[in-house]
């Protein structure tokens, strides 16, 4: 091996890129089971409701947060399978690891934070859209843009991690 592979292309970096693949999965899960179980509170505490103040369809309607939640776990797994296939024993810069590294948690943490925020827009836009309607168009604009955090985090991660490095890592002996 030679003084610029061991510099550019060492056996650690694949570490990097293991752990933003890593990253983006488990904190776009995190986001999206928070987002689930505070959206699912809300159905609960709605169907706490006297019958003759909710509508039928709101049950259903109610469904959309936590849909729009599961969409955080989704795209942690896009971005981690993308990374994932990139990762390379031989043939992997460090910029390699560190760019994946960054998308990873450019996603994760994008994906984590739109979770917490679907979800407590959910519980409570939930409850508030049961005892009235009218309120459902603005909460479905409050959980789209809460839900759009996660998409801007996965275009950029999509970007940082098809980048290209234009290191050659040649394997061999000195």
């Amino acid at each position: 091996m030679s003084a610029a592979h061991m510099v550019y292309c060492p056996s650690y970096a694949s570490y990097f890129g293991f752990l933003g693949a890593a990253s983006a999965l488990v904190f776009g899960n995190m986001g999206a089971a928070y987002g689930t179980w505070k959206s699912a509170v809300g159905m609960a505490a709605m169907a706490k409701l006297p019958r003759h103040r909710v509508q039928p369809e709101m049950v259903i309607k109610s469904m959309l947060p936590v849909i729009m939640a599961g969409v955080c776990g989704i795209y942690g797994l896009i971005i981690a399978v993308i990374i994932a296939n990139g990762v390379d024993s031989e043939n992997y810069s460090l910029f390699s690891g560190y760019a994946h590294l960054a998308a990873g948690l450019a996603v994760g943490l994008s994906n984590l934070a739109s979770g917490l925020s679907i979800g407590m827009c959910g519980d409570i836009g939930v409850r508030d859209s049961a005892r009235q309607p009218k309120l459902y168009i603005g909460m479905v604009l409050i959980w789209s843009f809460a839900s759009a955090l996660g998409l801007y985090g996965l275009i950029v991660g999509l970007i940082i991690a098809v980048k290209n490095d234009n290191i050659i890592c040649e394997t061999g002996t000195l």
